[in-house]
């Protein structure tokens, strides 16, 4: 029996637009917050904001969240989200270290939906979920292919010495 429709190369160059597509879309929303003055203080005050009155859009656990853990290390949330935007966008882009990517992606997506953003964030995630379900027809034409196999033998050849040293 020949490959499944999701496994062959159609489906990989499918995956691959997809990937790269969020990639860029990740790519752009990092660029212009470190090209830019990034200050996420105002975003955590709205999103806690969010959490109270009669209707709250963001739930109180995660309100608390941002305000006793987020809001008081905001210096360290404005360095990791544009890095980790930018990042995640050049990994799916080339596709080099894609799933961790994806899943670093797709936590920040579910992030920014528990903080009461909806924008493109469900696009997005939803995306990044099917690419992960993709598995390896997702990186079949990106870096990965050489390089997860690459590191795998790497690892065992390193183990192995380990185990007869």
């Amino acid at each position: 029996m020949g490959e499944k429709w999701w496994n062959g190369k159609v489906a990989a160059g499918i995956w691959t637009v997809l990937r790269v597509w969020l990639g860029v879309q990740w790519l752009q929303a990092g660029w212009g917050k470190v090209t830019g003055e990034f200050d996420a203080t105002g975003y955590l005050q709205g999103a806690i904001a969010k959490a109270g009155g009669e209707a709250p859009v963001v739930a109180g656990w995660y309100g608390t969240f941002l305000e006793t853990v987020a809001l008081p290390n905001a210096e360290i949330f404005n360095i990791l989200i544009p890095w980790g935007e930018l990042f995640v966008g050049l990994g799916l882009i080339v596709g080099l270290l894609t799933m961790p990517a994806l899943v670093a992606g797709a936590f920040m997506n579910l992030n920014f939906l528990l903080a009461g953003t909806i924008s493109t964030n469900p696009v997005l995630l939803a995306a990044a979920v099917v690419l992960m379900f993709a598995g390896y027809t997702a990186i079949r034409f990106g870096l990965d292919r050489w390089a997860v196999p690459m590191a795998k033998e790497r690892v065992t050849r390193r183990t192995l010495r380990e185990v007869h040293a």
